[in-house]
């Protein structure tokens, strides 16, 4: 189970730290990722991280959000400053965990999401 937290309502150009946290036992977890989904329109990938820490971005975010992971505490984290109007929408986090070695695959766990406002 996935627990995000840390939206809320802020004025553009403020920031914001989102965090996501996961329960339970896992055996790994590889990648973990951030989406957006905006009023009316499809959830988005816009930030992932892979186990070695290598991050990407979507365009519209890039030099303005920031991704990081801290697999001790099965969190993922996404920095997000000088925010934008466009930022406005529910942010999901996503994990692909493999919850036991014995598992033939892992497994895409979702977080609850977390709502953001951005007032111009």
């Amino acid at each position: 189970q996935l627990q995000a937290s840390g939206g809320g309502l802020v004025q553009a150009g403020e920031s914001l730290n989102l965090s996501c946290a996961a329960s339970g036992s896992v055996f790994s977890i590889n990648f973990m990722a951030w989406y957006r989904q905006a009023p009316g329109k499809e959830r988005e990938l816009i930030a992932d991280i892979t186990r070695r820490g290598l991050a990407t971005y979507e365009d519209s975010v890039k030099g303005r959000f920031t991704i990081s992971r801290d697999d001790a505490k099965k969190e993922v984290y996404l920095q997000m400053d000088s925010l934008k109007s466009e930022d406005t929408g529910t942010y999901y986090c996503a994990f692909d965990i493999w919850v036991d070695p014995a598992d033939s695959s892992s497994q895409i766990f979702w977080g609850q999401g977390t709502l953001v406002t951005v007032s111009s």
